[in-house]
């Protein structure tokens, strides 16, 4: 009875039980609920009125709950199990004649079936919400399948449309590569693309390049060219031609980037004018040139790659010159602690030789004595100063007639115990001669003389690339005359040079010949080769 119900089953017309049993004549004592049978007596009275509530039909299986088609489904054979006895019963109770005698029955008989019907209104009505509930529950899944179905084929639709507009991009971006390619202008590593100054700069400059490629102003030429009395064939000719030179040029302009050197930008510049020069002698009878602008933006392409090539020369010498001066302060400090040792020693043993004086009782001789420890008292404080203070040294002033002319000097400094040790290895094997010293002096902030001394003379110095090469065109009598205006005490400056080895190798300096006879004593390969150019 969980499904259809059996064949004399129907509806309690009395409430009690969910089902009772009707035999074709009345109700029975046997009843079910939930599946589950037994026995319940009718009482007399409920009898009779369930008696008048008969079900309709007869021998038919009237508690089969159908649908107005005969169907056996859903919520509509529930639906169609109301017009089964409880609904014909009602109808009958309804359509009773009430009077005196039977008034009380009749009113018993409808209260109980308004209980029954009360309660099976219930029960339809939880069924049809239970069913709603399942149907709004299947709609609200699938609603929400359907929206999650819709918004990954949305994302999917965006990554297509992300993916797509990537490979327009690539699509944009090689056809603008094989277009600057035909006529030349391929990415190529540039030396200032590392600089941090100047890698801006060179971007900018290559974007308006490769414009200038793409929109056809780098190269111009005549456009009223015809061959073989045809106009078309004549606009042909020009452009093959104009693309073809302008190739040729866009590879000198590459090449010249390449093999550009820090201090060989003019003869680069050069070169590559020379190349514009020659596209416009070969192209002359269509009027074919590199335009100005376009020549403009190459040369100034090459001066990046150069300026970034002198920094990285300029820091690597810097560099050299910093390594230099960090072992020339650690042999000062090798140098000062040798020497201090030395005088601790020597101090020590005239303590010593003073105390042993004293005891024998040789005054003077302890006093003689204790003035050298005095002067020893005096060294070993000197070299803890230098130690403590790293700023102070010597400055110099030399020059090198032999090498380097008239009018050609050297400022530096030198933080060495013995000064002369370090013009003397700048006098080496390196030149022919060694330097003459104008002025050598101690001071407690050499570091701020020299680089005085340095920017006075700025605008003199040879190298103007390397600032660590201290060689400047002007002479000892102005370097005095800077000391003197800057208030720079200086003891002793000699303004003439000596050259006592180049005056006595050339009495009459370079312009004479040497001597034949020396010459020949020499053999061949003698000493006209070390004749310097002039």
């Amino acid at each position: 009875m969980a499904g259809n119900t059996a064949s004399g089953w129907y509806p309690d017309p009395m409430g009690r039980f969910d089902h009772r049993y009707w035999d074709g004549n009345g109700w029975t004592e046997h009843v079910s609920s939930a599946g589950t049978q037994a026995i319940d007596p009718v009482e007399a009275t409920a009898y009779e009125g369930a008696t008048a509530i008969a079900p309709s039909g007869g021998a038919a299986e009237p508690g089969t709950l159908t649908d107005a088609g005969g169907t056996n489904s859903g919520s509509a054979g529930v639906l169609a199990g109301a017009s089964t006895p409880l609904s014909e019963a009602a109808a009958h109770a309804a359509t009773m004649k009430v009077n005196t005698f039977n008034a009380k029955r009749v009113a018993t008989e409808l209260q109980s079936e308004y209980g029954v019907l009360t309660r099976e209104v219930a029960r339809l009505r939880g069924i049809l919400a239970d069913l709603g509930a399942l149907d709004m529950a299947a709609r609200q899944r699938r609603i929400d399948e359907q929206r999650q179905t819709e918004e990954a084929l949305r994302h999917q639709v965006a990554e297509l449309r992300r993916q797509l507009s990537e490979l327009d991009q690539q699509v944009i971006v090689n056809r603008d590569r094989l277009v600057l390619e035909e006529v030349g202008l391929f990415d190529f590593e540039h030396p200032a693309e590392a600089s941090a100054s100047l890698a801006t700069e060179l971007e900018s400059l290559r974007s308006q390049i490769r414009q200038a490629n793409k929109l056809g102003t780098a190269i111009t030429a005549t456009s009223n060219f015809t061959f073989n009395n045809s106009a078309a064939k004549g606009r042909t000719f020009v452009n093959q031609m104009s693309r073809i030179m302008l190739r040729a040029y866009n590879a000198e302009a590459e090449n010249a980037v390449k093999t550009v050197k820090a201090g060989n930008l003019a003869s680069a510049q050069k070169r590559l004018s020379t190349a514009r020069d020659q596209i416009a002698k070969q192209g002359q009878m269509i009027d074919l040139t590199v335009t100005d602008h376009y020549h403009w933006l190459r040369l100034r392409e090459l001066e990046l790659a150069s300026r970034h090539l002198q920094a990285v020369a300029a820091e690597k010498e810097l560099d050299r010159e910093r390594r230099a001066e960090l072992r020339e302060q650690r042999a000062l400090e090798a140098e000062i602690k040798r020497e201090k040792e030395r005088l601790e020693k020597e101090r020590a043993h005239y303590l010593n030789s003073i105390q042993r004086l004293r005891d024998s009782g040789d005054a003077q001789a302890a006093d003689a004595l204790q003035a050298e420890l005095d002067r020893i008292d005096a060294e070993i404080a000197e070299a803890d100063y230098r130690a403590a203070n790293i700023r102070a040294g010597y400055v110099y002033v030399i020059s090198n007639i032999g090498a380097f002319g008239e009018g050609v000097v050297k400022i530096g400094m030198t933080r060495r115990l013995e000064p002369m040790d370090r013009i003397r290895e700048l006098g080496d094997a390196s030149v022919p001669f060694t330097f003459d010293v104008h002025a050598l002096f101690f001071s407690d902030d050499a570091v701020t003389i020299e680089a005085m001394l340095h920017r006075e003379f700025a605008q003199q110095r040879l190298n103007k690339v390397n600032p660590r090469r201290e060689f400047f065109r002007v002479r000892p009598q102005q370097v005095l005359e800077a000391l003197t205006e800057h208030k720079v005490s200086v003891l002793e400056f000699t303004t003439h040079a000596a050259a006592d080895d180049f005056r006595m190798s050339w009495p009459s300096g370079y312009s004479s010949e040497p001597d034949d006879t020396a010459a020949r004593a020499a053999g061949p390969g003698g000493p006209d080769h070390l004749l310097p150019s002039r």
